[in-house]
């Protein structure tokens, strides 16, 4: 299982021979100007809810791969009148076998709402569960007791990708917690630096998770690891 990093909360993941996309924002992201959005590549685009900082590239990516858009049942519904063929609705609470492995459709609360104001549905996050490795991209979230049901309906996670900016989602400290919820003590951090609200001073970030004796990785846009 490879992981990419491509700023803000946008990640790829191959898995399983699949490539899958995280919450696509790249093009405006001058954080990550250094990134070709055209060589991404994209089997699955899965979209943890409506916010342009999320879904900004997602039409155009798909568009050129042919990829399959999985969010919930309000979001597939915006992409689908926008002319996108191949989609997926989901639900919290819902679970379902892809080519790749399972996804299952978890709560997170934020807000959301689609670049044009319509009604994005409720957000939501993902566990993906393959013969490779098992981990959770949560998207934007707060920290939520409902966290704790990862750990009970879903296999043991290799890692977990979580917001760690503050401001609009949960913060470092949180996010520790967090750790504790799903019980996962290895995170990749997500939704941070791209804004003034979210800028965080990294190394009290890492060292703040090491004192609590886990990791928190912090990855250079563009930047791939293997787990």
């Amino acid at each position: 299982m490879k992981i990419t990093y491509y700023g803000h909360a946008c990640f790829g993941v191959q898995v399983s021979g699949k490539n899958l996309l995280f919450d696509p924002f790249i093009t405006y992201n001058e954080l990550a100007k250094g990134i070709d959005v055209s060589a991404i590549p994209a089997d699955y685009i899965l979209l943890s809810h409506g916010h342009e900082d999320h879904v900004a590239d997602a039409l155009n990516i798909a568009e050129r791969t042919g990829a399959t858009i999985v969010s919930n049942y309000e979001i597939v519904t915006w992409f689908q009148q926008k002319g996108v063929k191949s989609t997926h609705p989901m639900n919290h609470g819902g679970k379902w076998k892809f080519d790749f492995g399972t996804v299952k459709y978890v709560y997170a609360t934020h807000s959301s709402v689609l670049p044009d104001g319509t009604y994005g549905g409720n957000p939501g996050g993902f566990v993906v569960e393959s013969n490779e490795g098992s981990f959770y991209y949560s998207g934007d979230t707060a920290l939520t007791i409902d966290m704790q049901l990862i750990p009970l309906t879903c296999g043991k996670l290799n890692v977990a990708l979580l917001p760690v900016g503050d401001n609009f989602t949960m913060g470092v400290n949180d996010a520790i917690i967090a750790t504790d919820f799903v019980k996962c003590d290895k995170v990749i951090g997500l939704h941070y630096d791209t804004f003034g609200y979210i800028k965080i001073d990294h190394r009290a970030a890492v060292d703040a998770f090491a004192a609590k004796g886990k990791e928190l990785l912090l990855l250079n846009i563009g930047e791939t690891i293997e787990l």
